[in-house]
């Protein structure tokens, strides 16, 4: 397990103040995760995109904006 994976494991655990203990939140942690490859498919497209930007480069960044619009649509995520 890499260390990102930990750091969203720690994140998931939720202080239930009644109890005064802490569990483990599953859907929390999914929703991590994928808000994790929604990070990886974010482009900064300003950046990317202009008058020089080869034919390529523009479906590349085509795709980034598909990726995370797929991931968000089948996980059902909202910013």
């Amino acid at each position: 397990m890499n260390e990102r994976i930990r750091e969203l494991v720690e994140k998931s655990y939720i202080y239930d103040k009644q109890n005064d203990s802490s569990f483990f939140n599953k859907e929390l942690f999914a929703e991590l995760i994928v808000w994790e490859a929604i990070g990886l498919c974010k482009v900064d497209v300003d950046a990317l995109t202009g008058p020089f930007l080869p034919e390529y480069e523009k479906g590349i960044v085509e795709g980034y904006r598909r990726a995370n619009e797929n991931l968000r649509f089948y996980f059902g995520v909202e910013e």
